[in-house]
Parts: C-alpha cells; structure tokens; sequence
C-alpha cells in the first residue's frame, strides 16, 4: 500500500528536515521518498491544512483493563484510542485481573503487538499478584518481552524486597520502578494535604509520604547499584532529591503526569471526582516546579497516566471514587498549551532508550513511525474528544491547543 503526506511541517528537532515543509511517500510500511513535491500514485493521499508530523509518541505509563476489567477498556480499543491520539508505542501497566506477573501473562499482551498501529510494550509486576511479599518471574518475563517492573500505583513497602530487586535486575539490564508514596504517611487521605484539604474536609496526602519513599529507594539505589525509575512524581523537594541523586552518578530516571503540569489544587473546591488522582494535585508552587523541571530536563519524561475507570467509580461521593484520569486523547493539547510546540513534541517523543526500546527514525529506507496534528486549533475538551470506552477525564470542560489527526506505525494508518 503507497501512502502519500502532502506539504506536512516536520517538528524533529535537530533533524535536517525540521521544521521544513516536505512530501512523504510511504510503500510498505517503509519511508521510500522525502521531497518538497512528489508525484505519486499512492492508493492513499494525507492532506490538510497546515499539516504537521513528528516522530511517533510514546507513552511510558498507559493502564486498559482488559484481562478482567474490560467494562473500563479492552486492548482493542485502548491502542486504536492510542493511535488517533497520536502515539505509536505505549509501556503498558500490569494493573489487571488476572496481574500481568508472568511469562504466559507477557505473551498475551505481546499477541496485539502487530495487530494495530501500536507497539504495545508490558510492563511486568514487580512482585506476584503487586501483593508486595514475593519477587515476580522477572528474568522471564523480560526474555518474554517486558520493558519493565514495579506495581502500579502501589509502593514497595518493604526495603529489603527493593534492595534485592535491584540487585537482581543488574543480572539482565532490568529497569525497576518504584511509586513514590509511604502509605504509613499517605494513610487514607485523599488529596494533597494543606490548606485546601483543610478547607474541603477532606484527608490529606502530604507531599512527605513521596520524598521519604523517594529518599529511600534512592538510598537503596546507592547502596545496590541497578536502574531505578520513579514514575509520576508531584513535589517540589522530590525533584531536588532526584536531581540531587544523578549528580552522584546514580541510574535514576523519573517522569510526571502531564496532568500535574496543568492543574493545581485549586480545582478541588467543588469536589468534582475527575480531579481525584494519585499522587493528588499539589500547591501551584509544586506545579510551576514541575513545569520547570520538564523544561530543564530534571524531570526525564512526561507520561499521561492513562488509567480509564467505569462511571459507576467515579459518579459517587469523592471519598468513595477511584483515583484516575484517562489522558491519551488530551495530551498534545493540553501539553503544547503549556509548553508551546515544539518542547511538547520532544517530551512525547522520549522515553523509548529508558525503557531499552529502539527509537524511529525519519529517514528514506526506515520504517515510517508518524504521528499527525495540527498545531494551532484551539477547543474546549469535550466527551466528543473521547475514544475511550470511559470518559473520566480530569480535561473535560477545559480549553486546549493543538488537534491530532492520527499516526503511522507497524505499517497501519490510523486517522481520528
């Protein structure tokens, strides 16, 4: 199948064509022609105005449902949602039912991995069932196809079970993440704890329950040696404490939601649930903290958290709904309001080296690994925007920048 982009903005910083306006011809999934004009018969032709493409997205930090919870999202669904907002490869949580803990639990996902225009990475469970007690098959799940291990949304509580983690990995080049929270801290709270938690009534989560468990799994790093990712953080003082850590030569990446980069928590006050997120929304002063440490690097990558829950979840009392957002089909939007153009494509683009994946590459005789948008359309998020099964945005109702129009992998054209 020939597949010819029309007059499209290149946005690949530091590459020949940024910024240039070219024609694209695709044939087999491969890039065969990069010109200024170029006539084709292609069966399929990719014109709009003011046109844009960049290297295929990657999200590090993506949850569906299915095995077990596909009310919320099945694979299918989850990586076409994906692929019209624009991302070509995803790090997928182990947060299912059955927990995706094991060899024959990498393989199923790996199933879908050709099936759509999405590379579809698993993300093993650090430890059997994420029930925090017993070190998961982590050597064969990595030879089955795992980027890496931790457990979703739950801290390692117990030190010596990280500490031999790390260890271990080092024998296969294995990545471990570990979320940022101690529970003994965190409790039952439900937002950041201050001034607005105390205004709400509502328990609060101190920033403290992050950077302690943050000081420690990097205390334990330095001790073990390996790679650690930290994954979502939310405070100021954590990005100093990791800043701090690769400065003594420590193998420590993190990465923020985007949502982070956006609202503070100062949206709470009307106890809507679609800002129930974990880690919770913090000071404004953490959130302009954040942004600039994606602006400078501190901070290694931003990932959407994309974690779709039923309405039956969400649609109750803030004390008694999930924590989650979904954020696939928000994040251009949302991020380029931020952070401006080309910034937002750079930080979608990153994270593959982290998690030992191949990066694309833009070049004639490489497969072709797009996404497509259009910059400066302006819009209210609306459940219009919304190709997942569940709707709980935390971006709903707010005014965005920046549309996309699909992508281009694994030799599958996927248009929103």
């Amino acid at each position: 199948m020939k597949i010819c982009i029309k007059s499209a903005t290149v946005i690949i910083p530091n590459h020949q064509y940024h910024n240039k306006v070219v024609d694209v011809l695709i044939e087999n999934g491969k890039v065969v022609k990069i010109d200024s004009k170029i006539s084709s018969d292609a069966d399929k032709i990719i014109e709009h105005k003011n046109l844009h493409l960049s290297l295929g997205w990657f999200d590090s930090c993506v949850s569906f449902g299915e095995p077990g919870f596909e009310e919320r999202e099945t694979l299918a669904n989850g990586l076409q949602t994906a692929a019209k907002s624009g991302f070509t490869a995803i790090g997928l949580n182990p947060n299912t039912a059955p927990v995706i803990d094991t060899n024959a639990s990498i393989s199923f996902i790996k199933n879908f991995d050709k099936k759509f225009g999405v590379n579809i990475h698993p993300i093993g469970a650090l430890t059997k069932g994420s029930k925090g007690k017993d070190l998961a098959e982590l050597y064969d799940m990595q030879q089955a196809g795992a980027i890496s291990f931790g457990d979703y949304k739950k801290p390692i509580q117990n030190p010596n079970l990280l500490k031999i983690a790390l260890q271990y990995a080092q024998g296969f080049n294995g990545l471990i993440q570990s979320f940022p929270q101690e529970n003994a801290i965190a409790r039952n709270g439900l937002v950041n704890e201050g001034e607005q938690s105390t205004l709400l009534g509502l328990n609060g989560i101190p920033a403290l329950a992050e950077e302690l468990q943050i000081a420690r799994d990097l205390f334990l790093l330095e001790y073990t040696g390996g790679k650690l990712h930290i994954p979502q953080i939310s405070s100021e003082k954590s990005i100093q404490l990791i800043k701090d850590a690769k400065k003594k030569g420590l193998d420590v990446t993190c990465s923020v939601a985007i949502h982070q980069l956006f609202f503070s928590e100062e949206v709470l006050k009307d106890f809507d649930t679609k800002y129930k997120v974990l880690p919770p929304l913090r000071t404004n002063k953490d959130k302009k903290a954040l942004v600039k440490a994606v602006k400078n690097g501190d901070i290694d990558f931003v990932t959407t958290d994309h974690m779709p829950i039923d309405i039956e979840q969400k649609k109750v009392e803030f004390e008694h709904a999930e924590f989650g957002t979904i954020g696939l089909e928000s994040a251009f939007g949302s991020l380029q309001k931020i952070l401006g153009l080309e910034k937002s494509v750079e930080l979608l683009s990153k994270g593959r080296t982290r998690f030992g994946l191949d990066e694309p590459a833009f070049e004639e005789g490489k497969k072709a690994n797009l996404s497509f948008f259009i910059p400066e359309e302006k819009y209210t998020f609306s459940k219009a925007d919304i190709f997942s099964t569940s709707k709980n945005s935390i971006f709903l109702e707010h005014s965005l920048k920046g549309k996309v129009l699909g992508s281009f992998a694994n030799n599958k054209l996927t248009l929103a």
